[in-house]
């Protein structure tokens, strides 16, 4: 007996090692997302070590985001054509190939180049995983399953800044990207032990041009959301958001006459599907600008080290995880849409939460907004998720998980690119004030570039002898940074509470059922990949 799976699951029938299965996918969930989240607290210690201008560090985070956004529809689609399991581990293998790369070069153009091949490898394996998961497990337990996958979604964004601390304490930031090889190397082998191989049996060509098209589209769309911003409306950030819309206007035009189109544009006039998609995308904007910014509340305003950082995000973990529980019990009692928008509203109660921070603020008045974020997502995201995957067809599975995954990085990208900007611009109009005019040009600019800076200016100040400026400047960048939390949150709160409204009016109250298992069989049978 062979001591790797090669049997495909057969319609109708149960794998009995699913739940291990599903171990292997959720452990290369992890590694996808948990690279993003642990650079949060690695990149001081990187730009210290290989003197990163803002702009070089910019890149080496879009540097994995835009390949990852722009390349999962396609992914998915050839996954689902060729084989899940075997894209699965391609990117596993590309994934940790880039993580060595990463952590022994020493320029800011090779780190950016490892993070493109980890952000080309995640398009390959976040897909992956998700179809595996519906194509495993049959159809009454797959909301289950679906709840476990997000749930370590959840858990990655707020373990990878405690992992990150931990190694940053007696090692290089380096260490950040090592640690993902052997996750990778595991995941493998147990997706060669214990996750079935799958891929759709269909005879159809790849829809190549509407793929092209939707990397073209989805990378210029990133771009823009990323450089417009942050560093102005300027030729570049224009160009890319007329190229995304002529892209997207292609994409969509070729899609809806293509006879075996790779994304079926049709499914968004579903309100389910759209609405599934839009809370997704909410909720990361959320999730993911609100931790951008706690997480430099904590360490440039706190103090805290990174290690003390990661432990200080821990409750959002644990809260993803509550939530998570809660919503698989729930969800078939109260509703798709009272679960999503009572999590949507936990999270403006979050965001409203931080409106109230200021210079005076201690960890306290962190946590229950760290604790109703988690539970946030733990309550809404599973089912939205499993509304999303529920659209497709088995020959589809890939596609769907591409889409899910489009939403959460596009709405990651959003949160990080738009509040990122609104906090740096109110930090800057707060402390101007009271730096213009009273230190030389050049430190006045650090001092108003970011908070980072204005530590830096007020390091060397006390190391001239000039201590009482430097605990001046100190209190009032720290100052300007809560005062520009408190305000990015206002803002942050009344978009999710927008948008709340907005999935309240588009989801259904319950869902409609898509298809029977016999039909899907029929016309969607697996076979070995």
């Amino acid at each position: 007996m062979s001591v790797f799976v090669t049997a495909p699951v057969e319609p109708e029938t149960v794998y009995g090692r699913r739940w291990a299965a599903l171990a292997v996918l959720c452990l290369s969930v992890l590694i996808g997302v948990m690279t993003n989240t642990s650079l949060i607290v690695a990149a001081p210690d990187m730009t210290l070590d290989l003197a990163l201008t803002s702009q070089d560090l910019q890149w080496i985070i879009d540097g994995y985001t835009i390949p990852y956004a722009a390349l999962m529809l396609l992914m998915g689609a050839i996954g689902d054509k060729y084989s899940r399991r075997g894209m699965l581990l391609v990117g596993l293998v590309l994934f940790a190939s880039g993580a060595v790369l990463g952590s022994v070069v020493d320029s800011a153009e090779w780190v950016i180049a490892a993070r493109a091949i980890m952000g080309t490898a995640a398009a390959m394996i976040m897909p992956a995983t998700l179809s595996l998961l519906v194509a495993t497990f049959p159809k009454r337990e797959r909301a289950v399953a679906i709840t476990i996958w997000t749930a370590t979604t959840g858990l990655a964004i707020a373990i990878g800044p405690l992992i990150a601390g931990w190694l940053l304490v007696d090692h290089g930031w380096s260490s950040t990207f090592l640690i993902n090889v052997p996750i990778a190397l595991v995941s493998i082998v147990g997706a060669l032990m214990l996750v079935p191989p799958s891929r759709a049996q269909t005879a159809q060509r790849l829809d190549l041009v509407g793929g092209a098209l939707s990397v073209v589209a989805v990378a210029a769309l990133v771009f823009m959301i990323i450089e417009g911003p942050r560093n102005g409306w300027h030729a570049s950030a224009v160009f890319a958001g007329a190229l995304a819309a002529v892209a997207i206007a292609g994409f969509i035009g070729w899609e809806l006459r293509h006879p075996n189109p790779m994304l079926d544009i049709r499914k968004f006039g579903d309100r389910a599907f759209s609405g599934a998609n839009l809370a997704v995308l909410l909720f990361f904007l959320a999730a993911f600008g609100a931790l951008y910014y706690v997480t430099q509340h904590l360490q440039f305003v706190l103090g805290y080290d990174p290690l003390a950082t990661g432990v200080r995000l821990l409750p959002l973990a644990g809260a993803v995880f509550i939530g998570s529980a809660i919503t698989g019990v729930l969800t078939p009692r109260l509703g798709l849409r009272t679960m999503v928008v009572a999590g949507m509203l936990l999270g403006v109660a979050a965001l409203a939460i931080l409106t109230r921070v200021d210079a005076e603020s201690g960890y306290s008045a962190f946590v229950w907004p760290l604790v109703l974020l988690g539970a946030a997502i733990g309550l809404s995201v599973s089912p939205a998720t499993d509304t999303i995957m529920d659209a497709f067809p088995e020959r589809l599975l890939g596609v769907g998980g591409a889409v899910n995954d489009t939403s959460i990085e596009l709405g990651g990208t959003l949160g990080i690119a738009i509040l990122g900007s609104l906090l740096a611009s109110t930090y800057s109009s707060e402390i101007s004030p009271a730096v213009e005019g009273r230190l030389p040009a050049e430190a006045a600019d650090v001092a108003q570039d970011s908070i980072g800076g204005a530590l830096i200016v007020a390091q060397r100040l006390g190391e001239a002898g000039m201590s009482e400026q430097a605990a001046q400047l100190t209190a009032v960048a720290d100052s300007a940074f809560a005062e520009a939390v408190s305000h990015t949150s206002s803002i942050a709160a009344i978009v999710l509470a927008v948008g709340a409204v907005a999935v309240a009016a588009l989801l259904p109250t319950r869902r409609a059922k898509q298809s029977t298992p016999a039909v899907e069989a029929t016309e969607d049978a697996l076979v070995a990949g």
